[in-house]
């Protein structure tokens, strides 16, 4: 254990001891935080403390907590009075990164509604498919989406209201009063449903993963203990922390924006919000608002980077760099300290839809160190490598990951095979990822239908990944297998160069040759120098770039 690991370790393990802000206690189904919000409502109505302190920045305006707070209340208020809607009713966000989001979602909380936010990226039929699963009462959605969800809501009754959508013909959101109404009075408690999250669907239809408000009040917990343990293991002190200014760049259908979201709400910090992802447009938004913080998802954070270097920005007020969503090339972190001189800390952070967000991450000295490793777990979360039998794998052993505690979510809606098909005995939940732990820290080797199985040898995609993104010339890349008559499958590679290379296919399979087995060199490598295909959270669409190199395979 190197002296950055024990370090941190140490003061991970103090901020979870009994009488500690973190302390938690032992349920059936795992650990538990015994401080902390009992009900999302308890966390909005925490934030009237901050008061006039800026919540939401964006083109249209500035919100304070205070505004939001009582935006919320009046609309919770018309959900049950104009609306008719009663607790347990479903409420479907479907629009851009806009304050109305947020004044959307929070009032479903407060009103005792469950929030259902749906993928803004998603034509017509994925919205039905998720509206047919979901049964909404009431869909809050932006001009576009008010546009592709209009022929379901007329044809099942369901009243639309809208945001940023003059001339419509439906409600409009800003024509109600959000001012002056109180919200609800409602019985709230920890295990009622807060919430159904769409999977992203790379593998077939989107799952509805319901999340109850106890689930997510650790999502509130678990980014505020790593930020703590990132201050203590930097020297720093967490009274004289500061409220941090945060550039959202996820959308807020994606659980990683709550995992930024939250923190900000509980100690009193900014969200300025982007409209659609653009670097120069980021620097400039960085430099305007004195972003502290940048979150999103890898790709954006190295193009980000990529646009820094070409401006030569200083970004002085930058201290934090944090990506989650997809896996990170290890070559981040070390680029990141590289370009700031150790100023400004990487972080990177492993979660799921169905863990409620980040419930792993990997942070300051030690990501630099190893950033092959996604971190330690919070402490509301327990960790197992298991074997084909569910048994627990000793340290360096590859199993699959799974995780149990307070933040996993209930269950698929209307889908009770999946939902037996996630969970093993004692509430843990298969992720279907392939790790290995290594003193208290987990190392994700792959997902279990991403690894290639080539002659029987395993071969997991992230690691060739990792060793193309080692390559100066290589600006993104993913690896996938391909059907083989005698192997069973093959290795096969997708590169996009950056600008004015001149290393060729030979040239990449040489560079991973040179650091992993002959067998795990991708016998295909094709070069593009279109971006690759992602999914609005930021991963890449695997299922179609197998489909595509097959097809070109068999011409």
């Amino acid at each position: 254990m190197t002296p950055a690991l024990a370090k941190l370790a140490h003061i991970q393990a103090a901020l979870r001891e009994p009488g500690a802000p973190f302390e938690t206690v032992d349920t059936p189904r795992g650990h538990r935080y015994r401080h902390g919000p009992r009900t999302l409502r308890d966390l909005l109505n925490d934030t009237l403390a901050h008061g006039d302190r800026p919540f939401l920045i964006a083109g249209s305006g500035r919100w304070t907590f205070a505004e939001h707070h009582a935006a919320a209340a009046a609309l919770a208020h018309h959900y049950r009075v104009e609306y008719g809607l009663r607790p347990g009713d479903r409420v479907v966000i479907a629009m851009r990164n806009l304050p109305e989001w947020q004044i959307a979602f929070w009032a479903a909380q407060l009103a005792g509604l469950v929030a259902v936010p749906l993928n803004a990226w998603w034509e017509s039929p994925e919205l039905a498919y998720a509206l047919d699963d979901c049964a909404p009462r009431l869909i809050v959605a932006d001009r576009e989406r008010a546009e592709r969800t209009g022929a379901w809501a007329a044809a099942h009754g369901v009243p639309l209201l809208t945001v940023e959508a003059p001339g419509s013909g439906h409600d409009r959101l800003e024509e109600l009063p959000l001012t002056g109404l109180a919200a609800p009075e409602v019985d709230l408690a920890p295990g009622d449903t807060a919430t159904v999250l769409y999977t992203s669907g790379t593998t077939g239809h989107p799952k509805g993963v319901v999340a109850t408000h106890e689930a997510w009040c650790a999502a509130v917990l678990n980014p505020r203990f790593f930020a703590a343990a990132s201050v203590l293991s930097a020297g720093g002190d967490l009274t004289r922390v500061e409220p941090q200014t945060v550039l959202m760049t996820f959308p807020f259908f994606h659980v990683a924006a709550f995992t930024s979201m939250f923190p900000l709400m509980a100690t009193g910090g900014t969200a300025v919000l982007m409209r659609k992802w653009n670097a120069a447009t980021a620097l400039g938004l960085i430099a305007e608002h004195r972003v502290t913080t940048f979150v999103g998802v890898p790709a954006t954070a190295l193009g980000l980077l990529d646009a820094a270097d070409s401006g030569q920005y200083p970004l002085p007020g930058l201290a934090m760099i944090s990506t989650g969503g997809a896996a990170a090339p290890p070559e981040l972190a070390r680029r990141i300290s590289r370009r700031f001189d150790g100023r400004v800390e990487a972080r990177n952070g492993y979660g799921l839809t169905e863990t409620c967000g980040g419930v792993i991450a990997n942070l300051g000295a030690r990501y630099v160190e190893q950033p092959d490793s996604i971190g330690r777990p919070a402490p509301a979360v327990e960790v197992r490598i298991a074997g084909p039998e569910g048994t627990a794998l000793p340290d360096g052993e590859v199993g699959e990951l799974w995780l149990r505690g307070q933040p996993i979510f209930s269950g698929y809606r209307n889908n009770p095979g999946a939902t037996a098909a996630a969970f093993a005995d004692g509430g843990w939940f298969r992720t279907g990822d392939l790790a290995c732990l290594r003193n208290g820290e987990v190392y994700i080797v792959d997902r279990l239908k991403d690894m290639v199985i080539r002659g029987g040898e395993n071969v997991y995609c992230v690691e060739v990944e990792g060793v193309l993104f080692d390559h100066p010339e290589v600006a993104d890349a993913a690896v996938v297998g391909v059907p083989h008559p005698i192997l069973g499958e093959e290795v096969a590679a997708v590169v996009v160069l950056r600008a004015g290379s001149c290393v060729d296919v030979n040239g990449l399979r040489a560079h991973v040759a040179a650091r992993l087995a002959a067998f795990k060199v991708p016998e295909h490598v094709f070069l593009r120098s279109t971006e690759l295909q992602r999914n609005p959270t930021g991963k890449i669409v695997k299922r179609a770039l197998r489909d595509e190199i097959t097809a070109q395979l068999s011409r």
